[in-house]
């Protein structure tokens, strides 16, 4: 392709069905398609609306729905784990293992010179090599979180998972950093990644098979962030390993709804709490119940965002989560809302000064770019791992404290978090920790770094088509 120019680079995006994977799909599609790249985005019909609202139109992109092929026990129309609970989410890969054939005829019209595809399809690479296509396995979680979890050093001789014990401790030739081990409740979590869904692969088969059958490996991060762990991934799977640069979002548009923008408005700068675990992350009944306790010790104002599975009521659950009499202690200083909010323009108000949040990566550069102080609370998969990350390697952010074996926290760990990075500015470790975390933000703001990833990126893409 030496004399072509990038419009006549086509790439294939196909990731799995969860809008946790989708969205940094289509944040690479639309960085690639401003430099011309021409992109064809496959997705399940249920998901092609909401993708469509966030994908840059233009001429050279389009969306191309997969039929959903039926799987028993997958009910007609679920179309992403959004809408499922974990043993459904299971059918959904099921689901995707039988798309192979459909995927294979449309690869055969398209003739992409790349398909881009997620951790579970392992059986991508093949099936493209079949047709003359080259694969790259998208990564869309932190280069932290997967050389801890998806790697080779993780598989044993005979195939056999790695114990409570072994995932306690990072893989043989793990980089030395602040992960020297993670607590037991934490490894549970992890064991997830290793156990078979009704006899199929593990979640550990598929990705490191994705990776090792591949022609490239594009991780969603950058060298600045997080590269001693990318050099492990390197060492690891033995191939090429681009970066994508930790895909900052655009600023928001439009603007936030009247009713929170005035009830933020009557707060001092930066006083307000904002918390959200996601669409996808739910907190029991006992955690909700802490969790608030733990928001109304610390005198300030809060919004707080609490979701439920979707097969749960959520006025209901709230109900029954609350500590009796909590909503008129709070009136008029916190805020609980149930359902969507319009997230990075509340991390962007001025009255907001601190996001508690599961650690999600997205979540995490959104709050870097913003100026709120972070307190974590992952509470599943690589979230543990991110929140390392940026409390431990990182020092911009403070890990609200949990009980080794059962992960249990307190209203007081959740206040005393909090006050570590907005009431003590001026005693350690917040204030080292804001001063990180501001230098941190103006990396991610800086957008020459951010585009230059993308323009080296598609060069790498050219030599190698």
């Amino acid at each position: 392709m030496s004399s072509e120019s990038s419009s006549e680079l086509h790439v294939v995006m196909f990731p799995f069905f969860a809008f946790g994977h989708i969205c940094p799909f289509v944040q690479l599609s639309n960085k690639l398609s401003l430099h011309g790249v021409r992109i064809s985005f496959l997705s399940a019909p249920g998901n092609i609306a909401r993708i469509k609202s966030s994908l840059l139109a233009t001429p050279t992109t389009q969306i191309i729905s997969l039929p959903i092929p039926v799987v028993e026990g997958l009910p007609p129309g679920h179309n992403s784990t959004a809408e499922t609970t974990p043993a459904v989410a299971g059918l959904l890969k099921k689901a995707l293992d039988l798309m192979q054939p459909q995927i294979k005829t449309i690869l055969a019209e398209l003739k992409p010179h790349f398909v881009f595809f997620d951790l579970l399809q392992h059986w991508l690479p093949k099936l493209a090599s079949q047709i003359g296509i080259k694969t790259i396995s998208y990564t869309v979680f932190s280069a932290t979180s997967t050389s801890y979890l998806t790697v080779p050093a993780r598989i044993g001789e005979e195939g056999e998972s790695p114990s409570i014990g072994d995932l306690m401790k990072p893989p043989n030739g793990y980089p030395s950093s602040s992960i020297t081990s993670v607590k037991a409740f934490q490894a549970r979590d992890f064991s997830i990644v290793y156990k078979s869904f009704d006899g199929g692969p593990t979640i550990c088969d598929r990705a490191v098979g994705s990776r090792l059958g591949c022609t490239a490996m594009l991780l969603k991060t950058c060298q600045e962030m997080e590269g001693p762990y990318v050099d492990f991934i390197k060492t690891q799977f033995k191939k090429p390993v681009l970066l994508t640069g930790p895909l900052v979002p655009d600023p928001p548009s439009g603007v936030l709804d009247e009713k929170w923008a005035n009830w933020l408005g009557q707060f001092p700068a930066k006083s307000v709490i904002f918390c959200s675990f996601g669409s996808e992350t739910f907190l029991n009944h006992d955690q909700i119940k802490e969790l608030v306790l733990g928001l109304e010790l610390t005198g300030l104002p809060f919004f707080l965002v609490l979701n439920f599975p979707a097969e749960l009521d959520s006025q209901t659950e709230l109900n029954q989560a609350l500590p009796s009499s909590f909503l008129e202690r709070v009136k008029g200083r916190g805020v609980l809302h149930t359902g969507w909010v319009q997230q990075q323009l509340i991390l962007a108000h001025s009255s907001v000064g601190c996001y508690v949040c599961h650690s999600g990566f997205s979540s995490l550069i959104e709050a870097l770019v913003n100026d709120c102080q972070l307190a974590m609370l992952p509470l599943k998969g690589d979230q543990f791992l991110n929140t390392k990350l940026i409390a431990g390697d990182l020092k911009a952010g403070v890990e609200i404290n949990r009980r080794d074996e059962d992960g249990y926290f307190g209203k007081d760990d959740i206040c005393e978090a909090v006050k570590t990075v907005m009431l003590d500015v001026d005693k350690e470790p917040g204030k080292s920790m804001r001063e990180n975390h501001k230098k941190w933000r103006e990396f991610l703001l800086n957008a020459q770094i951010q585009n230059q990833y993308i323009v080296e990126l598609i060069e790498e893409l050219k030599a190698m088509a």
